[in-house]
């Protein structure tokens, strides 16, 4: 029998990490109180992140002032709250093209920025040229939450953040603890670090959201898997692996990695953490001490035990995670987003029926693999989320026989593996979005046995929610001349929707009410 590879070792630091713009931070942003008059700061971005963000530094005085190049949205009752706080409002693409001035003159102290932009943007760019320091809302959560500020549990990776939190989320709540989903989903995290009732925070992050952070300190994180992703953004792919890596910083008592993904690995061992941090492992194989696994259709813990080398303690069942997902048989992605909440849970003392209990408790998100409608044999599944290719594969991997609808805005993501991956059981490849050449070259080369048939969609179809429905309507119909009885129609883009839809919840949408008219076409009008 082969004997497992020993875990990986974090390096140990007093103060683990250590950025230039760490040390350059304005202390006064240090506790969640406290005047903040004097400091002048710019915030880019009105949504969802930069809102609290200006909301919270104008009302400690501070000297805000808000840049969007976006003026489509609606943004009224929130420009109406920051005036109240006399923060300056500048919306439009004028306002994004350089480094702008505080309205009193002189610079910025500080520059705190929405995960959206990116670094090389003009106003970013010029920020730090001019030596100002920039910072996520991550790095400005971390530095205002309170002296007894509940936990951080924190979860990212290329695929799953989103299912391994609210999974988290639900075991926390069965072990009776006061807890949010929150950051890149759910409550925006400076909101929930300022909630003085919460005893954990599960927090996804994004690799955005992790590149403009410092200091962070989670009680314990995971990366749940590597693979490339947002390429165009981070400037490449040893760039987007090191700020996902940025997650294991500073950690407390567990960095959870993936057995069965390396790459996670290998962030662990360059990660600096607090002494006393541990590495664990989850796998979909036998776990060896210090791991969470899978021993036939139980998971187990050998990490969390003081009697992990002779033992382990049960977890829950498939059965568990096939009802947490809401499906009959959970993939492999499921099984492994199961264990990597529960290694987390299991990092705050949550007791293993809590995990058993949380799963059965968990609600399933949409746009992740569901279900739509089953008729004539074909069943027809959304799975708009998976917008990278390691994403899609996934779902791929969970049909026998599929129709796939593929395709999207890309990011810079190769999709040749994923083409080779999903030949063999492709019935047929439909194609919709802006970079539909790299899919059809995939599958020239590497599945050339496969039909294809692209989406056009006249120009006369004016944009917003009647192109969306056109898109997703004629994506079905040509998916419905390939299907057979036992076949799965599935829409795993492996691509982003920005350039068909307001984003992937939408293009979800539009499908699901494009698949319901073509199996009941009474419901075409309504």
């Amino acid at each position: 029998m082969t004997e497992p590879a020993p875990a990986p070792q974090p390096r140990v630091s007093a103060l683990a990490a250590s950025y230039p713009d760490a040390d350059a931070v304005p202390a006064a942003l240090q506790g969640p109180d406290g005047s903040l008059a004097g400091l002048r700061v710019l915030v880019t971005g009105l949504g969802v992140s930069g809102f609290p963000i200006a909301a919270h530094l104008a009302e400690r005085e501070a000297e805000v002032t808000v840049i969007d190049g976006n003026t489509d949205r609606d943004e009224s009752e929130r420009i109406r709250i920051l005036e109240v706080f006399d923060a300056d409002i500048r919306r439009g693409p004028e306002h994004v093209a350089a480094l702008p001035q505080p309205r009193t003159g002189g610079r910025f102290d500080l520059v705190v920025t929405s995960p959206g932009w990116r670094p090389d943007s003009p106003v970013l760019a010029g920020a730090r040229a001019a030596g100002i320091p920039i910072i996520g809302e991550v790095e400005l959560a971390w530095r205002v939450r309170g002296a007894n500020s509940a936990p951080w549990l924190v979860v990212t990776g290329t695929n799953g953040k989103t299912t391994t939190t609210t999974m988290l989320a639900s075991m926390l709540t069965a072990a009776g603890l006061r807890t949010r989903a929150c950051g890149n989903i759910g409550d925006p995290l400076l909101e929930a670090v300022l909630d003085p009732e919460l005893d954990v925070l599960a927090i996804e992050l994004s690799s955005f959201q992790l590149h403009w952070q410092y200091s962070m300190g989670a009680h314990a994180a995971a990366v749940l898997n590597l693979a490339d992703d947002h390429l165009d953004w981070h400037g490449g792919a040893a760039a987007y692996r090191a700020d996902k890596g940025r997650a294991y910083a500073n950690v407390v008592r567990a960095c959870v990695y993936n057995v069965d993904d390396p790459a996670t690995r290998t962030l662990v061992e360059d990660a600096d953490v607090v002494s006393g941090a541990r590495a664990i492992g989850f796998t979909l194989g036998i776990p060896g001490p210090g791991e969470l696994g899978l021993v036939e259709d139980v998971l187990v813990d050998r990490a969390f035990i003081p009697q992990r080398y002779s033992s382990a303690a049960e977890l829950g069942s498939l059965a568990d995670v096939a009802a947490a997902v809401g499906t009959d048989a959970p993939g492999p992605h499921h099984i492994a987003d199961a264990l990597a909440a529960a290694a987390l849970a299991r990092s705050v003392d949550v007791p293993t029926g809590a995990i058993r209990d949380g799963l059965r408790a968990h609600a399933p998100g949409d746009h992740r693999s569901r279900l739509i409608a089953e008729a004539d044999g074909i069943r027809w599944v959304d799975d708009s989320k998976a917008t990278n290719p390691h994403a899609a594969a996934a779902a791929l991997d969970a049909c026998d026989s599929t129709v796939w609808i593929a395709g999207g805005l890309l990011k810079g993501a190769a999709v040749e593996d994923l083409v080779t991956r999903a030949a063999p059981s492709l019935r047929a490849a439909i194609l919709i979005g802006e970079d539909r050449d790299a899919l059809r070259a995939a599958l020239a080369q590497h599945a050339p046995q496969v039909p294809v048939a692209e989406v056009v969609v006249d120009d006369a179809v004016p944009s917003g929610p009647q192109r969306e429905a056109a898109v997703a309507r004629a994506a079905v119909q040509l998916a419905a001349t390939h299907a057979q009885p036992g076949d799965t129609v599935l829409l795993a883009p492996a691509a982003a929707s920005m350039d068909q839809f307001r984003d992937y919840r939408a293009r979800g949408e539009s499908f699901a009410a494009a698949v319901h008219a073509h199996v009941d076409p009474t419901l075409a009008d309504g």
